[in-house]
């Protein structure tokens, strides 16, 4: 994987910092009022299908609405992070307070059980992980982890034939996937106390993150020389 040698190591622990908010919204999302996902797509299309098999207008109106804000989120991701190449300097810091406004939006609306909350919050996953998708070039993900899983068990599998495997990329798929999972039961704990409050938190690392990558990038001459929009 060429695209994985390039990345800096400042990337490593972003990835990680990314996928664990990704399980915590997650996490929020099932123990929330509807009880969904918020960044699985391929379940949240499955049930637009069945709630269309079974002529259920409201609920494949949800589930339409929950699908097109993710890929919303990602447009959005494209509009503003635009290149394909991770590099300090690109536009991540504005992708990470934009999501972090739309987690916030979306807390007082998941506080009253109003769906809005969902579509706001599946926008955000959307957006970093389009974020994510363009700087990798497009193999890494933080927000799912079924195409983690899927590459875990081919370099499995590859270990038993005795093939050669880019232990590089197996290391990635295990830290994504731990951050992940670590993400999730975080959220699951703060949920019992703070309830739908508890994605605040991820609110906020997100815009933390957003605003420090934003001074970095304003105030380092290297980075805005690197930068290139």
């Amino acid at each position: 994987m060429p695209v994985l040698r390039q990345l800096p190591r400042w990337a490593w622990p972003g990835m990680a910092v990314l996928a664990l908010i990704a399980g915590w919204i997650n996490a929020a999302g099932y123990l929330s009022f509807r009880h969904q996902s918020i960044s699985n797509m391929t379940g949240n299309t499955s049930l637009l299908g069945i709630a269309l098999g079974k002529g259920d207008a409201g609920e494949a109106l949800h589930w339409a609405l929950t699908i097109a804000a993710f890929v919303l989120g990602a447009m959005l991701s494209g509009v503003i992070v635009q290149q394909s190449t991770l590099r300090l300097g690109r536009r991540y810091g504005v992708a990470l307070l934009l999501e972090s406004l739309l987690l916030f939006a979306a807390v007082p609306l998941l506080d009253a059980a109003d769906s809005l909350g969902l579509y706001l919050a599946s926008a955000a996953v959307g957006l970093q992980n389009g974020m994510v998708s363009a700087y990798s070039g497009m193999v890494i993900r933080t927000t799912h982890v079924t195409g983690i899983f899927t590459d875990m068990g081919i370099y499995l599998g590859h270990l038993l034939r005795g093939l050669p495997v880019d232990r590089l990329r197996l290391r990635v798929c295990v830290l994504v996937a731990a951050c992940f999972m670590l993400g999730s039961a975080v959220g699951a704990l703060l949920f019992e106390r703070m309830q739908d409050h508890s994605l605040l938190v991820p609110a906020a690392l997100t815009g933390v993150c957003g605003l420090a990558y934003g001074l970095y990038r304003l105030f380092s001459p290297a980075v805005g020389d690197a930068g290139g929009g």
